[in-house]
């Protein structure tokens, strides 16, 4: 089957990431947020848009990065998840949207098994275009309810199932 998927692609960390653009709802400049008590630092708050609470979690930290003061190109993308079952709408902070690129699946490489060392998890696969590489990130995974609240996720210690 060689249906082409599209990703929309964004900077953070000097890296280049995609996410299925189906589960993009929106993609919002900067702008303040509620702060929570009791919440890990990379949940950075939530919004009301349009009636919905949305929570926002800084993508930068969430992958145990150092945070950056936001500017004029931080941009959140408000994510769906495609889950019926658990329905999950949750931003992303980002350093900055890059492009939308089509994929066929045999584009797509499997991330490298790392071991128990590092957390691959996140991780659907990678691309390469131009001469560099896209991480593309698992939705489903990087949506799920009990990884985004988890504690634990502070010490990196996420397992994936």
């Amino acid at each position: 089957m060689n249906r082409e998927q599209e990703f929309l692609t964004f900077r953070l960390n000097g890296e280049e990431y995609g996410v299925d653009i189906l589960s993009v709802q929106e993609i919002r400049v900067w702008s303040s947020v509620t702060e929570l008590p009791n919440k890990p630092d990379y949940v950075k708050g939530v919004i009301n848009l349009r009636g919905v609470i949305i929570p926002i979690i800084d993508l930068r930290q969430r992958f145990g990065k150092e945070p950056l003061d936001y500017n004029e190109q931080t941009v959140t993308i408000i994510l769906r998840s495609v889950d019926s079952q658990n329905p999950m709408v949750v931003g992303i902070v980002v350093d900055a949207v890059s492009e939308v690129y089509k994929f066929t699946p045999q584009q797509i490489r499997k991330a490298p098994n790392f071991g128990s060392h590092i957390d691959a998890c996140f991780l659907k696969g990678l691309v390469e275009v131009d001469n560099k590489l896209i991480i593309l990130l698992d939705n489903e995974t990087l949506l799920n309810q009990d990884e985004l609240y988890s504690f634990e996720q502070q010490e990196m210690e996420v397992e994936c199932e």
